[in-house]
């Protein structure tokens, strides 16, 4: 099959035919996500995602390339958890950063990091990038892009390894889920109103949030409901991306 938006899969000669004017960067994570989905599941989903987005994009005419994703994230109030792994973000900011410097020797000047991590967190980096590289830096969450439809598809709310988490795994690869294993998600509440209402916040420790890392009810999941989230998060983010690809750089981009 032909993908000469597919970095890691192309040769070099495929590189010189073609023209790039987009990067696209995934980043997953390598966490427990409760008792039934797989440790790779952020990092699966986000390669799945990010390939089908520059497939249809590619299709639709923008010029846009695939970097391999990094399947490590910021774990790090998840590590009482046994190999959940833990890059720390100025880790993973500086290696980012180095990525960045690379495409823009490579005379590529538009990047899009796309997140597949909640614990991932690039605001504080992407500003201070801007006085840092020519290169424009888009930054985006798969999981928010279909935010606003996203309770008329899931009938439970739970923010890991939850009933999105779990219909979005069942749809990209069945065979790793074992749902009869999981528990129903149940988190802890603080002590705090302040904490347990939103307007105060903590680096929450897993351990101690929730039993087995899950916190959402899974058991409502299907891999219907993924793919109809899968596809409203492709179609989007595709739409972006060759929005994105034909806009010029100039004086005022991007307004």
């Amino acid at each position: 099959m032909n993908q000469p938006w597919n970095l890691q899969d192309i040769t070099y000669k495929t590189v010189r035919e073609n023209q790039y004017n987009v990067a696209v960067l995934p980043i997953g994570s390598c966490e427990p996500h409760n008792l039934h989905l797989p440790y790779g599941s952020d990092a699966f989903h986000v390669t799945y995602i990010a390939e089908k987005m520059c497939e249809r994009a590619h299709q639709m005419g923008a010029k846009v390339i695939l970097l391999p994703t990094l399947p490590y994230g910021v774990n790090s109030n998840m590590l009482k958890f046994p190999f959940a792994m833990n890059v720390h973000q100025a880790t993973l900011n500086q290696v980012v950063t180095d990525l960045v410097a690379s495409l823009e020797l490579h005379r590529i000047f538009k990047f899009l990091l796309l997140n597949g991590h909640g614990g991932n967190e690039f605001n504080g980096w992407q500003r201070d990038m801007i006085t840092k590289t020519n290169v424009f830096i888009v930054t985006m969450n798969w999981w928010m892009v279909g935010s606003d439809v996203k309770n008329q598809i899931f009938e439970e709310p739970g923010d890991h390894a939850d009933e999105m988490e779990t219909s979005v795994n069942l749809a990209i690869n069945p065979e790793l889920v074992h749902l009869e294993d999981a528990d129903d998600g149940e988190a802890n509440e603080t002590r705090f109103e302040a904490l347990n209402k939103g307007w105060a916040k903590i680096a929450r420790p897993w351990h101690l949030l929730t039993k087995h890392s899950g916190c959402g009810n899974p058991f409502k999941a299907t891999q219907e409901k993924g793919e109809r989230y899968l596809e409203i998060v492709i179609e989007r983010g595709s739409k972006f991306l060759k929005e994105f690809s034909e806009q010029p750089i100039d004086d005022t981009f991007p307004y």
